[in-house]
C-alpha cells in the first residue's frame, strides 16, 4: 500500500476493546498503513487532529459513546476521510445514519483486516448482495424498532422510552442485549 514516495496512508482506529485494537493495528501496519489507535472519542479527536487521517475505522459503541458522533465530527473536519463503522450491534437504523454521516461502509464484527480494507476502498454498492429468503424474527424486528426510535431521539434513552410507552430501565435492558441474528 506504500506509494512511490514511501509515504504510508494514515488510518485512525477507534475501539474501546484494547486487545482488538492492538491486533488490528498490527495487521493494518503489516499492510502498509500508519495507524493510530484510540479507545474513546476524546482521544480519537485529539489523534485525528495530529494525524489528519485518510482513513478511519470506528466501532459503533465506544464505551457508552456512539461511534456515529465521532464519524460526524471526522466528516466535518475532512469530508474526504474514508470511514468504516464496525459493530457487533448492527441495525438498519444505525447503518442508514452512518451512511448519511459520510461513512463509506458498515461492517458487522467480526471483520478481519482484509475485509476492512476492501470496505474502505469500495466506491460503489454491490447489486449482487444475496437477498434473505426468510423474514426477520419478531425479536429482531423489535430490536430494529427500538434502535430506530432511539436514533430518532438522538440516543436519549429516557426520551425513547417515553415515545415507546416503556419504562426506561426496561428499554435499557433490551438495548444491552446483543441483537438476534434473524
Amino acid at each position: 500500500m506504500t506509494d512511490t514516495a514511501g509515504i504510508r496512508p494514515t488510518l485512525l482506529l477507534v475501539d474501546d476493546d484494547e486487545l482488538f485494537c492492538e491486533v488490528l493495528e498490527d495487521a493494518l501496519q503489516d499492510r502498509g498503513y500508519q495507524v493510530e489507535s484510540a479507545h474513546n472519542i476524546t482521544s480519537a479527536l485529539e489523534k485525528a487532529g495530529n494525524l489528519d487521517p485518510e482513513y478511519a475505522v470506528i466501532d459503533l459503541r465506544i464505551g457508552q459513546e456512539s461511534g456515529l458522533t465521532l464519524a460526524a465530527q471526522l466528516h466535518a473536519r475532512d469530508e474526504n476521510t474514508r470511514m468504516v463503522i464496525l459493530t457487533g450491534y448492527a441495525s438498519i437504523a444505525t447503518a442508514v445514519e452512518a451512511i448519511k454521516l459520510g461513512v463509506t461502509h458498515y461492517l458487522a464484527k467480526p471483520a478481519d483486516a482484509d475485509e476492512i480494507l476492501a470496505a474502505l476502498h469500495r466506491d460503489e454498492g454491490n447489486s449482487e448482495v444475496p437477498l434473505s429468503i426468510s423474514p426477520m424474527s419478531v425479536k429482531r424486528l423489535e430490536w430494529e424498532h427500538l434502535q430506530k426510535v432511539l436514533t430518532e431521539c438522538g440516543g436519549n434513552i429516557s426520551a425513547a422510552a417515553r415515545k415507546l410507552n416503556m419504562h426506561r430501565r426496561t428499554l435499557q435492558r433490551k438495548l444491552a442485549k446483543h441483537p438476534v441474528r434473524k
